[in-house]
């Protein structure tokens, strides 16, 4: 299990959106990540594995 990325959190909490310690303790983790797609937008996943081998097939590397 990767640990929560407290240092992360806290740089986006009090650098970006300028919170008070008190304000940023008091967020819960799903406020955070709240706040950070309201800033950053939502997170974009990886291609589906048939969807790279199609990619791969439509623009080979040229070896």
């Amino acid at each position: 299990m990767t640990p929560f990325p407290w240092e992360a959190a806290m740089r986006f909490g009090f650098g970006v959106l300028r919170l008070s310690s008190e304000a940023f303790w008091q967020l819960t983790p799903r406020e955070l990540a709240a706040a950070f797609r309201a800033v950053a937008g939502e997170q974009v996943q990886a291609p589906a594995r048939s969807a790279l081998e199609t990619m791969m097939e439509r623009f080979p590397d040229g070896r």
